[in-house]
């Protein structure tokens, strides 16, 4: 049963475990990462700037945890450093525990990553599509959580299968809701794959934080160079919403608790925006597999990345 008043202090040890956290230097990351961290994890902080990152660890260290931080460059953006980073990672580590699929942008002025890819779908999606891909031959432990940030506003999202990269039409919401969606078709996809190839060890779990005060919200005001947005934001959280070390709480349950694969875990609260986590029900366009599989086919089509189930299968019954 999901208890009702679950918090941080409730993630078990993790001695011995390595988990990553892509976007760690703040906001849910950052709070995540010191969750991890203070119960024992090796936590691998993955961070695009890496003076954020440093500052941000130094900051962690601080507070005397009993894991160990280590700070990898990590671009969503460029899947050249995404390669990097599995290649880097593989070299370091022979396995992977966690994989928190955190970080991302929201409602930004219409951009492209390196790779030619919509910037809101090529980082919050694409990126994170690839970097797990890439990484799957580590997820050879027992007990390895695959999680993956969504958010409430992808009850909104469609995806564009006819212009994905938005060239035609551009709405920054829109876009934003079409890449959160895409997170939770890919989370629910990759679960009933593992189901599929026999693999017990790994499980696939979505989450979304409900309204969290980060600095995400302040990113595209700024963008646009819109005080009166960036001021009404700012007002907005101050009034409604639950503080970033709050939001990081169903990450931090979807990765540590024994909730099934294919889950989706949020704030149980007010409207599903604050409170402690539980597991919920996501839009009903999110369970579609027929639009999981050809999301699937395209993203492996632009990436480059393909899952090699059958070597982790052969590897995790090792």
């Amino acid at each position: 049963m999901t208890r009702d008043d679950w918090t941080a202090a409730d993630v078990p040890r993790l001695d011995g475990q390595t988990v990553v956290v892509t976007g760690a230097n703040s906001g849910l990351g950052y709070h995540a990462t010191r969750a991890f961290a203070h119960r024992g994890a090796h936590v691998v902080m993955a961070c695009r700037d890496m003076k954020r990152g440093e500052e941000a660890r130094g900051e962690l260290a601080a507070s005397r945890p009993s894991g160990a931080l280590e700070l990898q460059k990590l671009d969503l953006a460029d899947l050249d450093s995404v390669r990097t980073f599995a290649e880097t990672f593989a070299d370091v580590h022979d396995r992977l525990d966690v994989l928190c699929n955190n970080a991302g942008v929201m409602a930004i002025p219409r951009g492209e990553t390196e790779d030619g890819f919509e910037t809101q779908f090529g980082v919050n999606h694409l990126g994170h599509f690839a970097l797990t891909g890439l990484l799957l031959d580590q997820m050879t432990g027992e007990e390895v959580r695959v999680v993956t940030q969504s958010s409430g506003v992808h009850e909104s999202g469609e995806i564009g299968f006819d212009d994905l990269q938005s060239e035609e039409s551009y709405d920054e919401w829109g876009a934003y809701a079409q890449s959160k969606l895409a997170n939770l078709l890919f989370a629910y996809e990759l679960q009933r794959r593992l189901d599929d190839e026999g693999i017990e060890n790994v499980r696939s779990v979505g989450c979304h934080p409900g309204y969290a005060a980060t600095n995400l919200q302040y990113r595209g005001p700024e963008a646009k160079g819109s005080r009166v947005r960036k001021t009404a934001m700012r007002v907005a959280n101050a009034i409604f919403a639950q503080s970033a070390e709050w939001g990081a709480l169903p990450m931090l349950y979807a990765a540590t608790e024994d909730v099934p694969g294919g889950s989706y875990v949020g704030p149980g609260g007010l409207m599903n925006m604050r409170g402690h986590p539980e597991v919920q029900e996501s839009s009903e366009r999110s369970y579609d597999e027929v639009a999981a599989g050809r999301l699937w086919s395209v993203s492996e089509e632009l990436t480059g990345v393909e899952y090699d189930f059958e070597a982790l299968a052969d590897a995790s019954s090792e």
